[in-house]
């Protein structure tokens, strides 16, 4: 005759039987990671430019690249669509329908260059030279009135453009 207590009993005797399995070594998937891997992935830009390449771009390369690498998800001249817009807003802010750009939203330009660097474009991550990038952040702080077009961005321009809503943020201070 069935009861509950036998099957429990038995429900128990398999789950610890199991668990012995549980405890031998791990299949031993994956390898340490060899220092010269983490290096290549250790690439974060500071806001103040500290880690920028060496490279240098202008508003004019930036727009070929633009062209060939970012126009099909970012719209011609940054507009958007069918990703993110890149272009415009400055001002909107603090309006009921803010407009949350490059342009208009970002303090830092050193972060368009950390961010294009390390995520664009989308199906190509981590694919465009330094100079390529420079060139890129250098058409898109253009688009948006920052930069004159014949502005050179690198390690030591770039730092230095003073984005529209630099002062946007509140940097956190634990304990205040």
């Amino acid at each position: 005759m069935f009861t509950h207590r036998r099957f429990i009993a038995g429900a128990a005797s398999c789950f610890m039987i199991g668990g012995a399995g549980a405890q031998a070594p791990g299949p031993n998937l994956g390898q340490p990671i060899a220092p010269a891997a983490v290096a290549a992935w250790d690439i974060s830009i500071g806001s103040n430019g500290a880690g920028l390449p060496t490279g240098s771009g202008t508003s004019k390369q930036g727009e070929a690249v633009y062209l060939a690498k970012c126009l099909a998800c970012h719209g011609e001249k940054g507009v958007g669509k069918p990703n993110d817009r890149l272009v415009g807003g400055i001002g909107t802010l603090a309006s009921k329908n803010p407009v949350k750009t490059v342009g208009s939203y970002w303090p830092q330009a050193t972060t368009i260059f950390d961010y294009v660097r390390r995520a664009m474009p989308f199906n190509e991550p981590r694919s465009l030279s330094n100079d390529e990038v420079y060139a890129v952040t250098a058409y898109l702080l253009h688009l948006n009135g920052i930069i004159v077009e014949s502005d050179v961005m690198n390690s030591t321009s770039l730092p230095q453009v003073s984005m529209p809503n630099k002062d946007g943020f509140v940097p956190f201070v634990p304990g205040r």
